[in-house]
């Protein structure tokens, strides 16, 4: 009977927690929070960057600021879903990324590199007014108008072909509209073209590999898909987010397992960095593994005790105790 109460008292304050969370996340609004930096290919800070976060589920919702004399930025007051942040500042290739923003978790830092537009002497983006195509074509997906998007961002590789990484963003239409074979093409295109760039090649690399992985797992592939999950992994090793990434990915799939060996990875790459264990005991929790949960939640207080999920993790842990 202790079993089934503790059980009972647990799932009635996880309800009334993700209750509370959800009725301020209408909309794309809550208590959500997300950080980065903006830095160039020679990971050097770039000040006074724009960055603006765009909700992917309705129009018109978005977020402006501008990074600080260290590059770095933050957002708050985002509500739970997919996000579109973009970077962009005079001189350089504006750069995006999307991320799932959740209220009652530490959502993993967000790192945007910019290419200049010049390269010794050599324009990447032989027609600088086309970067406003970029612009449209993210606002159109944003609005889930793939076919739209796909039109701009193809005129755009037009007129600037060495901007291989846009091959990353056409890929993203495809895989949106369920066209998983065109959008592997467009991956591997991107991950191909990006061997030959010293600069900033190893991460757009990185990125199509999982982005690969990520339609092998959506065609239930789950065999090829870790493969390229792997070598995602190894192409950037010292990046904690991409691994923390990874395991969101399988996390959304239901691969608990596998999510756990990802989040575990992540955690080895950057054992200082809280938002690793915070996930490990959300997912250990999934499993029913409590000690390993408990574990993974007190090292996540150690390291960010001011941290504003704090509370409910302190909360779950003396639920545990029971």
């Amino acid at each position: 009977m202790k079993a089934k109460s503790f059980l009972k008292s647990f799932l009635i304050i996880v309800i009334l927690l993700l209750f509370a969370s959800l009725s301020f996340a209408q909309a794309g609004r809550g208590r959500g929070r997300i950080s980065g930096v903006v830095e160039d290919e020679d990971g050097k800070v770039i000040q006074s960057a724009q960055v603006v976060v765009e909700f992917l589920r309705s129009e018109g919702i978005k977020k402006e600021t501008t990074t600080n004399k260290k590059g770095e930025w933050a957002v708050l007051g985002l509500g739970t879903g997919m996000w579109r942040v973009t970077a962009s500042a005079d001189g350089y290739i504006p750069a995006s990324t999307k991320v799932y923003v959740r209220q009652l978790q530490m959502n993993p830092k967000i790192s945007l590199t910019l290419k200049k537009t010049e390269e010794h002497g050599k324009p990447i983006i032989k027609k600088e007014a086309s970067l406003n195509l970029l612009e449209k074509a993210n606002q159109l997906f944003s609005d889930e108008k793939y076919d739209e998007a796909i039109v701009l961002l193809e005129q755009f590789l037009e007129e600037n072909p060495d901007a291989y990484y846009v091959h990353l963003s056409i890929g993203d239409c495809y895989r949106e509209k369920g066209e998983f074979d065109k959008a592997l093409e467009r991956y591997k295109r991107s991950q191909e073209q990006a061997q030959k760039d010293e600069l900033i090649g190893m991460e757009t690399s990185a990125k199509a590999l999982a982005s690969i992985g990520e339609i092998y797992l959506r065609k239930e592939d789950f065999e090829t898909a870790q493969k390229y999950f792997k070598q995602s992994i190894d192409t950037h090793p010292d990046n904690e987010i991409l691994a923390f990434n990874v395991g969101e990915i399988y996390f959304s799939n239901r691969k608990i397992d596998e999510a756990i060996h990802y989040f575990e990875l992540a955690s080895q790459i950057k054992p200082d960095w809280a938002p690793s264990y915070l996930k490990l005991g959300y997912v250990y929790l999934n499993k029913g593994d409590n000690e390993k949960a408990r574990l993974s939640f007190n090292k996540f207080l150690e390291l960010d005790p001011e941290s504003p999920e704090a509370p409910t993790v302190k909360n779950i842990l003396e639920y545990l105790k029971k």
